[in-house]
């Protein structure tokens, strides 16, 4: 029993879009709304791509760049709650913390897209000149 739910926490981490698919489909089931139902998946997905963005980068460069993630994930929200006390004159940590994940899913999700072409692209050119 412990390796299907492994082997599924594997393969969610490996296609993140399957994962946010699979969030997607179940807040739909529950909610019946389709807007909810997409927040939910863009919520809960992020960890998959964050996750799936570390794999890459450990699998293409062969070392873990994981304390880089985190830097990145620290600036941006440092980022985030500058900007929204400039703008608005107080913190809404609520609305910080929201922006900033929604946030973190575009970002990581270009770069996972990204990392994925790169990969393809550098593995198929070693494979050639080989």
């Amino acid at each position: 029993m412990s390796t299907i739910v492994s082997n599924i926490l594997a393969f969610l981490f490996i296609m993140p879009f399957a994962g946010f698919l699979a969030v997607f489909i179940i807040g739909k089931l529950v909610t019946k709304n389709t807007r909810r139902s997409v927040h939910y998946a863009l919520d809960y997905s992020t960890v998959f791509f964050i996750f799936s963005v570390h794999f890459l980068l450990k699998t293409i460069w062969g070392n873990s760049l994981f304390w880089l993630i985190i830097l990145i994930l620290i600036l941006t929200a440092m980022v985030f709650v500058i900007v929204h006390w400039k703008v608005k004159q107080d913190i809404n940590l609520k609305k910080v913390m929201k922006g900033f994940w929604r946030f973190n899913f575009l970002l990581f999700s270009l770069v996972y897209i990204g990392l994925t072409i790169y990969g393809l692209i550098h593995g198929a050119l070693t494979f050639t000149l080989s």
